[in-house]
């Protein structure tokens, strides 16, 4: 492979780390130049199991350079959220990157992205970025859509992966790019979950020993909600408030049964339903596929037969789906930390 001289130094088969956005668009312009075909992997750091997945679909691709950018953007942050008190770990998350192959690396400051005086031009997220989370946290899908346009627009990946914990990130990245008319194709990886089905995030770590034991509801009330779908929404709803009930220590901030572009949620079809909650001082979110209606029903006409499996954009073809949704977390199809 020839890399024009002007080029910052990249060496296949190593990680190469780049702070500049002009060096790493100088290199992935060069890697396109020569038929390589680019993958993104945004993250904040703090890299876990779901990182990893995201990372090991983008690798599968064919003739594929994996970038990952690291970068915990202080526009997705509200008052009195928790930027600062944020995990910031470089140097383990570069190490992590190593061992998986990873062969680049975009880890700039904020005044690389943002230069001295700040942003001064935001995305709108439009309707969807005032609901659900948008209501929750004021400003912060803007932030979000900002930061990822600008990963976007310096690395020109071909794809850019994203796990579905985030599912109205997901959706609204993939609403920008369409109405942007960006040429990067987004690509939503299931959530990775504990053994107890506690979905992955880096925030897991803000939890008590207590609050860690109890965090597991939120997945199976998602689960008896799922489950619930071949009897229409009201059940949905029904069946993951039930569960819920039982633990009012936990502090439910919405739970709320959508469409899959978070629309209204359909008679007859797939759904996602979506939760919020604080466990002390922690929030977390989660969320899971449903199938509603007669789709819920499985081809004998047993209820809940195949309720729940998951379709998402796989770009490899060979991905994992999720199980039924609504089975208890033991026997969900979700990926499983390793």
């Amino acid at each position: 492979m020839s890399i024009p001289t002007n080029t910052p130094k990249f060496t296949r088969n190593e990680l190469n780390v780049f702070r500049l956005p002009s060096d790493v668009s100088k290199v992935t312009g060069a890697l396109r130049g020569v038929g390589r075909n680019i993958a993104l992997v945004p993250t904040m750091g703090a890299l876990h199991a779901g990182h990893k997945e995201l990372i090991r679909r983008a690798k599968r691709l064919p003739n594929t350079i994996v970038a990952v950018s690291i970068f915990v953007n202080p526009l997705q942050f509200g008052e009195g959220e928790d930027f600062e008190a944020y995990p910031r770990t470089l140097d383990h998350d570069l190490a992590t990157l190593q061992e998986l192959g990873v062969e680049l690396a975009f880890t700039p400051e904020t005044v690389d992205l943002y230069g001295e005086s700040g942003v001064a031009v935001t995305l709108d997220p439009g309707p969807l970025g005032a609901e659900l989370e948008g209501e929750m946290r004021p400003g912060h899908f803007g932030g979000m859509l900002t930061v990822v346009a600008k990963l976007l627009n310096i690395v020109r990946p071909h794809y850019a992966f994203f796990g579905e914990k985030d599912y109205q990130q997901l959706v609204l990245v993939k609403r920008m790019v369409e109405d942007l008319n960006m040429d990067t194709r987004i690509i939503g990886v299931p959530t990775v979950r504990c053994d107890d089905g506690l979905a992955l995030s880096s925030r897991n770590a803000y939890l008590s020993e207590e609050d860690r034991e109890r965090a597991a509801v939120l997945s199976t009330a998602l689960g008896m909600g799922a489950n619930a779908g071949a009897h229409g929404a009201d059940a949905v709803l029904e069946a993951a408030r039930a569960e819920l009930a039982a633990h009012p220590e936990i502090k439910i901030e919405y739970l709320e049964l959508r469409g899959t572009d978070l629309g209204p949620a359909p008679v007859d079809g797939e759904a996602r339903l979506l939760i919020a909650a604080r466990l002390g001082s922690t929030r977390l979110i989660d969320n899971t596929p449903v199938l509603l209606g007669a789709s819920a029903l499985g081809s004998d006409g047993d209820d809940g037969g195949d309720a729940g499996h998951e379709t998402h954009d796989d770009a490899t073809g060979d991905g994992p789906h999720a199980a039924p949704a609504g089975a208890t977390p033991s026997q969900q199809g979700y990926q499983r930390e390793s």
